[in-house]
C-alpha cells in the first residue's frame, strides 16, 4: 500500500483556502490604491478651486473687472509685480470727508482703521484714531509712514511716494526698486458719493516654493486686513461726511 507524500496539500485544481482569491486582491488593491488617492486628489482640488476661484475674489473684494485691469498711480514704481491685489467700495461722502483719513495713515498717527487688536496680537502697537489731529494733515513726498513700533520694527516703513489731494496717494518701500507699493484712489461717483480704491503690488522671490508659501501665508491676512481697512475709513468718512467734523470718543468702524 502506497502512503501519498502529499497528504493535507491541496488540490492543485482548486484554490488555496489559506490565500485570497485573485478577484479579491485586485478589489482589495483597488481600495488601497482608492484610499490613498483620494486625500490627494481631494486636496488637490481644494487647491484648485481656491487658487482659481476663492483666491481671486478674495484679492478684489468689492472692484469691478475694469478697475482691477487698469493702471493706477504707483504701478509705475513696480511695473511686473509677482502679487497684485485691488480692492474697493463705495463710501456715501465726498473726496474731501475720505482724503483727511488717508493722510494720516500710519503706526504713530491715526493707524490703519483695521482690526487693531489682530494687528498688537504681533506688537505692533496699532491705536486707530477716531478723529482728523491737525498735526498729522501736512503730507510730503518722502514721509516716512510706520507700520510699526520703531523699537521693535525699525525697519517697517513705507515712504510717500507721490500724492494728489483728495485724488490719490502713494506709498512705497524705501528699496530700490520697492519691493511693495500701496495706491489709495479717490474719485467721485457724484456729488455725495466717493469710490475708494487700494491696490497691493508687491515683488516675491524667485524661488517657486517659497513664492507659492508666501502667497499662501500672505494673501488670506493682507486682505483680511485691507477689508477692515477700507470699512474703518469708510464709516470715519461717512461719519464726518454727515457732522462736518470727525467723532471722538467712539469706534466708528464698529458701526456697519
Amino acid at each position: 500500500m502506497t502512503v501519498p507524500t502529499d497528504f493535507g496539500r491541496p488540490d492543485p485544481g482548486q484554490p488555496d483556502p489559506g490565500q485570497p482569491a485573485p478577484e479579491n486582491t485586485a478589489r482589495t488593491t483597488r481600495t488601497t490604491w482608492r484610499d490613498r488617492l483620494g486625500p490627494i486628489v481631494g486636496g488637490a482640488l481644494l487647491g484648485v478651486a481656491y487658487w482659481k476661484l476663492l483666491r481671486p475674489r478674495m484679492l478684489n473684494w468689492g472692484a469691478t473687472p475694469a478697475e482691477i485691469a487698469r493702471p493706477f498711480p504707483g504701478d509705475d514704481l513696480l511695473p511686473a509685480p509677482g502679487a497684485e491685489s485691488t480692492m474697493a467700495v463705495d463710501v456715501s461722502a465726498p473726496p474731501d470727508a475720505v482724503w483727511p483719513w488717508l493722510v494720516q495713515l500710519g503706526q504713530e498717527q491715526g493707524g490703519f482703521y483695521s482690526y487693531e487688536w489682530a494687528e498688537n496680537l504681533v506688537g505692533l502697537g496699532i491705536h486707530n484714531a477716531d478723529e482728523i489731529r491737525p498735526e498729522w494733515q501736512d503730507l510730503a513726498v518722502g514721509d516716512t509712514v510706520r507700520l510699526g513700533r520703531a523699537d521693535r520694527f525699525p525697519e517697517a516703513t513705507l515712504e510717500v511716494a507721490a500724492f494728489d489731494p483728495e485724488e490719490s496717494l502713494v506709498l512705497r518701500t524705501p528699496d530700490d526698486p520697492p519691493w511693495w507699493v500701496w495706491s489709495f484712489v479717490l474719485e467721485p461717483v457724484d456729488e455725495t458719493t466717493t469710490r475708494l480704491l487700494v491696490r497691493s503690488r508687491i515683488a516675491l522671490p524667485e524661488n517657486t516654493v517659497v513664492r507659492v508659501a508666501s502667497l499662501a501665508a500672505l494673501d488670506p491676512v493682507s486682505s483680511l486686513m485691507t477689508y477692515g481697512m477700507l470699512r474703518g475709513i469708510r464709516s470715519r468718512a461717512e461719519r464726518l461726511g454727515r457732522t462736518g467734523r470727525a467723532a471722538t470718543g467712539s469706534d466708528p468702524g464698529r458701526e456697519r
